[in-house]
């Protein structure tokens, strides 16, 4: 319970700082604090969910607590890119978020990890009537909740803003979502590499895809950045689908692995488990 507790400090420490690095970067650097301040927090936003993932004990759920972190980044970075004003709601992860996830950590040092692996009824009696949540793990139920309630209302408010933009500056909205792509593709590229691998990557190595993916993703949110610090033309940028070449290989070895046939020698040996 100690380990987990520390989750929680090291979280309030986060909560505590997260201003205080956007002010001082943006008095001494001025536009690079940005790149600075904005590429730390994408790459927080990997070691907070490995963080919480080991806390809940969610196994292969925690990609998709980083995938939900880095999807509201990524727009909320994507918006600024357009509007020149970061725009948070009332409920935001740096504040209310970051505020949930160290209670939850403290939360769970006392009543221990099982009560995220447990059913969602049993953790929350008075929520058992739920009739799809109330049998489902409580990390399971907790994070389709989040999604519902929390990604998709900001995701849509992301895309209306930055869409009236462009159509206020006769911009197309197509090379707008094309800067979408890349994260598309990681995603999906992950994915498919988890589908075809045989020894089921995402399940048995959670904290290994999501740090590789994680650290992609601070990648492709720091180009983004450069790219509106420099000025440069909106669309799709070459320099970020670069950083996704090791995806195919990555999915073809997985693919030779599985058929293990004859006429296919995979690079890297992957066993079914």
């Amino acid at each position: 319970m100690g380990y987990i507790g520390s989750h929680g400090v090291v979280a309030l420490h986060r909560y505590k700082y997260s201003g205080v690095d956007h002010s001082y970067t943006d008095k001494f650097f001025k536009s690079i604090g940005e790149l600075f301040d904005h590429g730390c927090d994408a790459l927080a936003c990997t070691f907070e969910a490995l963080a919480f993932g080991s806390t809940s004990m969610c196994g292969r759920s925690t990609f998709w607590w980083w995938l939900i972190s880095a999807i509201t980044f990524y727009l909320a970075t994507w918006e600024h890119y357009f509007t020149n004003t970061l725009i948070l709601p009332v409920v935001n992860g740096p504040t209310e978020g970051l505020m949930i996830i160290y209670f939850a950590h403290f939360f769970t040092a006392v009543v221990g990890a099982e009560w995220w692996a447990q059913q969602f009824g049993k953790s929350l009696p008075f929520l058992n009537w739920l009739p799809v949540l109330a049998d489902v793990p409580t990390f399971t139920a907790i994070l389709c909740l989040m999604i519902t309630f929390g990604v998709i209302p900001t995701v849509a408010f992301n895309v209306i803003n930055v869409s009236k933009v462009v159509k206020s500056r006769n911009g197309s909205i197509a090379l707008a979502l094309a800067m979408l792509y890349p994260l598309v593709v990681l995603v999906r590229g992950v994915l498919l590499w988890d589908y075809l691998s045989p020894s089921d990557i995402i399940a048995n190595y959670p904290h290994l895809v999501v740090m590789g993916t994680g650290l992609t993703f601070g990648y492709l949110v720091g180009r983004m950045i450069l790219s509106h610090l420099c000025d440069e033309p909106k669309g799709l940028k070459t320099g970020m689908c670069m950083s996704l070449m090791y995806l195919p290989l990555a999915i073809a070895n997985a693919l030779a692995s599985k058929l293990n046939d004859g006429w296919f020698l995979s690079l890297v040996q992957q066993n079914s488990h």
